[in-house]
């Protein structure tokens, strides 16, 4: 298994609001991200956070009446405890008002001064508020009254003040080079095109401050201006880190595995990030991901201009939170959009984690429990070789005491690991939903419970390629479902520091659980049914 580090942070919220089921899909993908390389051996660093400055807190803030740093304390302290609600992971939760914060952005600015790429002069353009963002003209589109749009559907303005300018026109040829040497810097390959076609159209310096208000990071030399918010928060992922110390975990960290991020915001990350890193001479992230959206049953996409935002945490409280988090990353293909709705999520966790796989845990354990006394069953005819051999070579010689049962679930164990890893989430939770269905199959097929009187020795064979089963399903799933998944692996008696990936391939912790004198409770289930909620009659 790999043992290097492993960085990875999502895009940090942005408070002038309460957090949305959009947010809370990014942090569990990013969180599951974490758990899975975890798992993989690796020494993780999990970073999220909330970006505190730019000109939309202000109006928030203005609207009700409240002091603007009271307002990013507020809606900071909500997002962290979303993340805390939904057993978000993170090893750091990184404010933009902190002062180590203010430290790293002044920092990454005067080495991009160094460089001779930061500018005095006048700044004459179409700005978007919402997005925090500039645009050119051959950008926008036209709305309702002849009201022009950015390419995000938000209202522009034009803005004249003085600004910071960045050299991005001098980054245009080495961004290329990056894209075209690092095919994987950016992913999924449809958002990879998207930037490519841009920065090959062509790219403008960038006004990097604003005069028209000063909530933010003030400009080193210049009081009056502060930093665009963008070099603001994108230096959020160094700050966390110790930057612009040479910390250990910069050393150790430092270029990020992955940005997660939504695939609206891929253009900061993927052309101006760089940019500003290649200024600043540090090195560059592995790999941004842009991940697609989560909307509404009728398509649309969720804002809460049209009031179709969605609270999270009531829905995790609703379903619990292992099937919301389940259902979230089984429902859309990762890096694509989705539609969700609560008939879906009832449906689907019911189907897959109710029925099938928290079916399937009742069921073992409870035969255990009550045909074997809670006694662990002895397995025979198969040793780890013969499994490492027949998994690879797809050898049956064993079949009769469901030996190749097992093999076929140790592949797809492979499999979800490999897929896994590679983002392609369907591939993964198709390879282990197959072994789903075929253990609850087996169960079927061998009837354990009528061997008892007729053949115990084979009914215990039977038990125990079902328990092996069971732990191998469990710790594929832990990442996603993690609570679910460890009280399981409490049950079947698997110590914390055997839940990782390479005990699936060690059944060495099957001998260490017999001779542990380990007896099976009788079960209680894993994955209750889910019900929709009862209609108000008013």
């Amino acid at each position: 298994m790999p043992s290097d580090p492993f960085y990875i942070t999502t895009a940090i919220s942005y408070p002038n609001g309460r957090p949305h089921i959009g947010h809370a899909y990014e942090a569990i993908a990013a969180d599951a991200i974490a758990r899975f390389q975890r798992m993989q051996g690796r020494e993780v660093r999990f970073q999220t956070g909330t970006d505190e400055h730019g000109l939309k807190m202000v109006q928030t803030a203005r609207e009700r009446g409240v002091e603007v740093a009271d307002l990013a304390r507020e809606m900071s302290d909500q997002f962290q405890a979303m993340c805390d609600a939904l057993n978000v992971s993170y090893d750091n939760f990184q404010r933009t008002t902190d002062p180590a914060h203010h430290r790293a952005s002044v920092a990454i600015w005067e080495a991009m001064k160094a460089s001779g790429d930061l500018y005095l002069d006048r700044y004459e353009g179409w700005y978007s508020v919402r997005d925090e963002a500039y645009y050119e003209e051959k950008e926008l589109t036209e709305g309702e009254g002849g009201a022009k749009l950015s390419p995000q559907g938000t209202p522009v303005e034009w803005t004249v003040e003085e600004s910071w300018f960045f050299k991005l026109s001098k980054y245009e040829k080495p961004l290329l080079e990056l894209y075209a040497n690092q095919p994987d810097f950016i992913r999924p390959e449809s958002r990879r095109n998207e930037v490519v076609r841009f920065v090959e159209g062509g790219l403008r310096d960038l006004s990097m401050s604003r005069t028209s208000f000063d909530w933010g990071v003030k400009v080193p030399g210049s009081p009056d201006h502060v930093m665009y918010v963008w070099v603001d928060a994108l230096t959020n992922y160094l700050t966390g880190l110790g930057y612009p110390d040479a910390t250990p975990d910069m050393a150790k960290f430092w270029p990020a595995s992955l940005h997660l991020i939504g695939k609206d915001i891929v253009r900061f990350h993927a052309v101006y990030w760089p940019a500003f890193l290649m200024s600043a001479g540090i090195a560059l992230p592995k790999q941004v991901f842009g991940h697609g959206f989560l909307l509404a049953r009728d398509g649309a996409k969720m804002s809460k201009s049209a009031g179709n935002v969605v609270d999270p945490m009531a829905l995790a409280e609703r379903y619990g939170v292992d099937a919301f988090r389940y259902f979230l990353l089984r429902e859309v293909s990762f890096g694509s959009d989705g539609t969700w709705s609560e008939e879906a999520i009832v449906a689907r966790c019911n189907a897959e984690l109710a029925n099938s796989f928290g079916n399937l845990a009742q069921r073992v354990l409870s035969m255990v429990a009550s045909n074997l006394g809670g006694k662990i069953p002895v397995l025979q005819g198969l040793s780890l070789a013969d499994r490492r051999e027949a998994a690879n070579d797809h050898d049956r010689r064993h079949a009769t005491l469901g030996t190749g049962f097992l093999c076929d679930s140790l592949r797809a164990a492979h499999e979800y690991r490999e897929a896994f890893a590679s983002l392609d989430w369907q591939r993964a939770f198709n390879a282990w939903l197959k072994v789903v269905f075929q253990a609850n199959s087996y169960v079927d097929e061998t009837s354990p419970w009528k061997l008892k009187a007729t053949d115990p020795d084979l009914m215990a064979s039977v038990l125990a390629h079902l328990m092996i089963v069971l732990h191998d399903l469990a710790i594929m799933l832990r990442p996603i479902a993690p609570t679910a998944c460890d009280r399981l692996l409490d049950a079947i008696g698997i110590p914390e520091a055997e839940r990782d990936f390479g005990s699936i391939d060690d059944m060495e912790w099957y001998d260490r659980l017999l001779s542990s004198g380990q007896f099976i409770a009788k079960p209680t289930p894993i994955f209750p049914r889910l019900e929709l909620p009862a209609e108000d009659p008013a």
